[in-house]
């Protein structure tokens, strides 16, 4: 490869990696082209995006305020799936993924900026997803409105009820 492409490369993955919140690296050694290709699609169709990259030339762009534990990770052939928003999504679907095709491991990475050991990978996936957090608060939110209509609205349904059972016995 040609220094200008590796400069040109580098200059890429240091753009990636300060605009994207969240970094996962993965271990792909017994990814098929056919399973990189499929991952890719799936990947690109939820706009999240994956790169298989040379470890130096990943350590190159690295920025200096990344963890210095990350640089550990960058160690056997590595890729990297990038995530703007919805890093919960894009674990799941790397789980899923290698779940069903055996092939892919996560070494580590970044979350929001923070550093994800290997072994904190699988609380990522069983997060709850943005959705899910937000119905959650919505539902939270509207209950004890909800509750007070009905507590406002029993008396006048009781006093119906009363009113239509006197008229039935007339």
């Amino acid at each position: 490869m040609k220094h200008e492409t590796k400069q040109k490369l580098v200059q890429e993955l240091a753009g990636n990696f300060s605009s994207q919140k969240t970094v996962y690296l993965l271990d792909y050694t017994k990814m098929t082209v056919a399973h990189a290709v499929e991952l890719r699609k799936l990947l690109r169709k939820n706009s999240y995006s994956f790169r298989v990259v040379k470890n130096r030339l990943a350590l190159r762009a690295l920025k200096e305020d990344m963890p210095r534990e990350l640089r550990d990770y960058f160690h056997r052939p590595t890729a990297i799936a990038f995530a703007s928003d919805e890093p919960v999504k894009l674990a799941r679907l790397l789980k899923d993924f290698s779940v069903q095709k055996k092939v892919l491991t996560f070494k580590g990475g970044l979350l929001e900026g923070q550093l994800v050991p290997p072994e904190k990978f699988e609380e990522i996936c069983k997060l709850a997803s943005r959705e899910e957090l937000l119905g959650k608060i919505g539902y939270l939110m509207a209950y004890p409105l909800t509750k007070l209509l009905r507590t406002w609205q029993a008396p006048l349904a009781n006093m119906g009820r009363l009113l239509s059972q006197l008229k039935d016995k007339k």
